[in-house]
């Protein structure tokens, strides 16, 4: 989960890497650090280091005035091992300072590897993992620095992205994935290597992204890829979708408000070109799943974890009731550790934004290891999900910055119901019920601006909740996986306690807690519950709780509502969680939250 950049070439390499570390931050932001190549001319000159607890911008603060070099590498950290400091931040050095190397990942035998060294005689300075693999680097008898570096490898178990400098070998940088993300920039007679495409595109477009258990060499003018055994392997350059500026604030105080803002053209955009007026149905080519597959496909199993996971919850709820297809929605930190029969008439489906979710992908390469055909449903594409799963829907939600997700989760919604769709109208969906979800699916963008219409009216209900200390989230059927959401936004960016149960539970305990300082969000969809969600409104109002509703229209009950268009029954929870995006949103801005760098939390989580 933490950012990896670097740089070989002509130009002035701290500044550069500083830029490409600020666009990183939001994988990490504990620690930072840079290492430069002082060599000139391919001549070697040492390695010249600064690091710091905190921040990029403290970095920048730490980096003496002659700190130039011809190569160099970055890291901003998302503690695993080790608590966030100076010494513990990235890069990491072997005793003589020849060898340099910044990780995104985790070695799990770092504990038994760190021993073994030890006893032959090296002094760690450090308590992360990342320190065993500089000095097994340093240690390595073979003459190449690619040589060392796959020596060294071939004693790690576990998850890495990493960038290796070493002062004897000033014309290149190695680098090697394995679980982590690790993308090459090919610049003109320049390289640039990162662990995101975040930090490449301000200077070019073209990247080659490595797979599992592959390597590479960057020097100013050339790369190479081969394996870790040594094998060349053939990778070609590919167009980046999206330009720098999609990356910048573009007026917005936080890349937060900046995603809330953008969900109208981002639904536009995974709605182009997608829709088959002719036989009420779309199109989703990428699938890679014939109507005669899909129709034997007995069951849907979705694999997630938060957000993504809570989309996915939605995404059943949808595929079930258009499609007629049994479907549930499972953590995948879970799945892929409670030994689950894999069914060969189940159709698995993986969602992730970044597509690097390690628990998502690990979950993916098991599932494919027994012979499960997995779908992806995925924002980045290229990425290692949307590679290893046999076809899928990417979500075209565009770059999303801010940790907490919020136009990946709707257009990952949205991205259900068009598969839902296609899945039903493959099997007994009516013609008219498809005119009916293709006419909702087409509503959705004009009514998300409707919504975001409101934040003034929002902001204010915001500042009348900030000082709960905690807050319960409602909701029945498809009301309830909009609580899940709305909960975890509440606590992910603003730090109040909240939780999420099904309505019909708060008998069953929850209503134990109610009291006027515990406010309740009551997700009130005008559907066949509507009167079941009134009557958990009617139990919460009679021990004096207070409540806000959102709803379709004004709620007696409630002592604020917030009104969404209705749409479609099945497409309306899709609506019903952008306001309370917006409520996460100002919360936390009352209470003075850092909202795009919420503690203790990165955007991709690579790591178990």
């Amino acid at each position: 989960m933490c950012g990896i950049v670097g740089y070989i070439g002509k130009r002035d390499t701290a500044p550069l890497l500083l830029e490409g570390l600020q666009r990183l931050e939001y994988r990490g932001y504990d620690s930072a650090g840079i290492a430069i190549q002082a060599g000139t001319g391919g001549k070697p000159g040492g390695l010249k280091i600064a690091k710091t607890k905190g921040r990029v911008r403290d970095l920048e603060e730490r980096i003496p005035k002659r700190f130039a070099g011809t190569a160099g590498i970055a890291h901003t950290r998302w503690a695993t091992h080790g608590v966030p400091n100076d010494v513990n931040a990235h890069p990491h050095l072997d005793a003589a300072e020849k060898v340099a190397v910044v990780h995104n990942g985790i070695i799990d035998n770092a504990a038994e590897l760190r021993a073994k060294l030890t006893a032959d005689g090296i002094t760690f300075v450090s308590d992360t993992d990342t320190e065993v693999l500089t000095h097994l680097i340093a240690g390595a008898q073979a003459e190449r620095l690619e040589a060392r570096v796959q020596e060294a490898l071939r004693h790690v178990e576990g998850t890495y992205g990493i960038a290796v400098l070493h002062a004897d070998f000033p014309d290149r940088i190695v680098v090697a994935r394995n679980g982590s993300p690790v993308v090459l920039g090919i610049g003109e007679n320049e390289m640039f290597v990162a662990s995101d495409v975040a930090a490449l595109v301000s200077h070019t477009r073209q990247v080659v992204t490595l797979d599992d258990g592959e390597m590479a060499t960057i020097k100013a003018g050339d790369y190479r890829t081969y394996t870790t055994e040594g094998s060349r392997t053939s990778s070609s350059p590919e167009t980046v979708e999206y330009a720098a500026e999609s990356y910048d604030l573009g007026g917005h105080d936080t890349y937060m408000h900046k995603e809330i803002a953008e969900q109208a053209d981002a639904v536009d955009r995974v709605l182009a070109g997608r829709i088959d007026d002719r036989f009420a149905t779309v199109h989703l080519g990428g699938l890679n799943l014939d109507p005669r597959e899909a129709r034997a496909v007995r069951r849907v199993k979705i694999l997630g974890c938060g957000t993504s996971y809570h989309a996915g919850l939605i995404g059943a709820q949808m595929i079930e009731e258009l499609a007629r297809i049994p479907a549930d929605a499972e953590p995948a930190s879970e799945f892929r550790y409670r030994n689950a029969v894999v069914d060969p008439d189940t159709l698995y489906i993986a969602v992730s934004q970044s597509g690097e979710t390690y628990d998502a992908l690990a979950a993916v390469q098991e599932l494919k290891r027994k012979g499960a055909r997995v779908l992806g449903v995925i924002n980045v594409v290229g990425s290692a999900i949307a590679r290893e799963a046999d076809g899928g829907v990417y979500v075209h939600a565009g770059p999303e910055v801010c940790v907490v997700s919020t136009k990946c989760f709707t257009n990952t919604v949205v991205a259900f119901g068009l598969l839902a769709l296609h899945l039903g109208r493959i099997r007994d969906l009516s013609v008219k019920d498809g005119k009916r979800i293709i006419e909702g699916l087409r509503r959705l963008p004009g009514q998300i601006a409707e919504i975001l219409k409101q934040e003034p009216e929002i902001e204010k209900l915001a500042k009348n909740y900030a000082d709960a200390r905690s807050m319960l989230f409602i909701g029945r059927v498809r009301g309830y996986p909009v609580a899940l959401e709305a909960s975890l936004k509440l606590k992910e960016v603003s730090y109040i306690h909240a939780e999420a149960y099904p309505a019909s539970e708060l008998k069953h305990g929850p209503l134990a807690l109610i009291e006027p300082a515990m406010p309740t969000v009551a997700i009130v969809p005008e559907d066949d519950l509507l009167e079941k969600n009134r009557a958990a409104m009617e139990e919460i109002k009679a021990r004096s709780g207070r409540i806000l509703a959102v709803a379709h229209q004004e709620q007696e009950k409630a002592d604020h509502t917030i009104v969404v268009p209705k749409n479609e029954d099945e497409l309306d929870p899709i609506l019903m969680g952008i306001p309370l995006q917006l409520l996460a949103y100002h919360t936390a801005l009352a209470l003075g939250r850092d909202i795009d760098k919420p503690r203790n939390l990165a955007k991709s989580v690579t790591v178990e």
